[in-house]
C-alpha cells in the first residue's frame, strides 16, 4: 500500500470509530494540565489523576504555587515517578509563570520550553490541546504506533524524526487530533508487547501486520 493510501486509510478509520479523542488527564484550565503534563512523564495518567486531584485543591494557580516549598508540593507528588525533580520543576515553572508570562500559559513551542521540566514533548501537548495548534507530541505510544503502521519510515530513529515526518503527511487540520488517535490505540490496542492485531480494525493499512503474516518477529516496537 502506498503511504498515502495508507494515511488515508487511517484517518478515515479513526474518523469514524473515534470522532472525539482527548486527553485521559483531568484538568480544567491550562494550568492544571501543564502541571498535570509535566507529572505524566514516564508515569501513567491513572497516577497523576490522582495525585492531581488533591494538589490542584490546594495549588489551583501559579501564584498558590509559587508561595509554597519544595517540602510540600513533594508530600502531594511522592507517588509519581522522580518526584523530586518534578517538585522542583513544578516550583520553577509556577515562578517563571509569573516573572516572565504574567501568570498566563505562553502559546508558542519555544516559549513552553523555557519553562522548567517542560520539554519538546509536553510543550507540543499543551499547543495541541489548548491552543488547537497543528503540533505533534511523540511519546512512546505515538512513536511505537507511527512506526508499526508504516506512517514514517523505519530510520526515523527519534522521537523529532517521527514528529516531522507526521507532520508532513497528516492534513494540518487534523493533527491536534491524530495525536490522542495514536497514543490512544497504542494504549489499549497497539500494546508493545502483545499488540491485539485480532481486535484492530488497521490490519489492511498495517506493515507490521502484514510482516507479521510473512512470519517477521512481533516484538518490533
Amino acid at each position: 500500500m502506498l503511504r498515502k493510501n495508507r494515511y488515508q486509510f487511517i484517518i478515515n478509520f479513526f474518523s469514524e470509530t473515534q470522532p472525539v479523542a482527548e486527553t485521559e488527564l483531568h484538568y480544567e484550565n491550562a494550568f492544571q494540565l501543564l502541571v498535570a503534563v509535566v507529572l505524566s512523564a514516564q508515569c501513567t495518567d491513572k497516577r497523576v489523576n490522582i495525585v492531581t486531584k488533591p494538589l490542584f485543591k490546594r495549588f489551583p494557580d501559579a501564584e498558590s504555587l509559587a508561595r509554597s516549598d519544595f517540602d510540600e508540593v513533594f508530600s502531594y507528588i511522592r507517588s509519581i515517578s522522580y518526584p523530586n525533580n518534578k517538585a522542583k520543576h513544578l516550583l520553577g515553572l509556577a515562578k517563571m509563570l509569573i516573572s516572565d508570562f504574567n501568570s498566563e500559559i505562553p502559546e508558542s513551542v519555544e516559549n513552553l520550553q523555557k519553562l522548567p521540566g517542560v520539554g519538546r514533548k509536553t510543550a507540543n501537548v499543551i499547543a495541541s490541546v489548548i491552543y488547537n495548534q497543528p503540533t505533534m507530541a511523540v511519546d512512546t505510544h505515538v512513536y511505537r504506533v507511527s512506526k508499526r503502521l508504516g506512517l514514517v519510515n523505519q530510520n526515523a530513529k527519534t522521537p523529532l524524526a517521527v514528529e516531522l515526518q507526521l507532520y508532513k503527511h497528516l492534513p494540518k487540520a487534523i493533527i491536534p487530533m491524530a495525536h490522542h488517535w495514536l497514543i490512544l490505540h497504542g494504549r489499549y490496542v497497539c500494546l508493545a508487547r502483545k499488540p491485539k492485531c485480532q481486535d484492530c480494525g488497521l490490519t489492511p493499512a498495517c506493515r507490521f501486520f502484514q510482516n507479521k503474516d510473512l512470519g517477521e518477529s512481533t516484538t518490533m516496537v
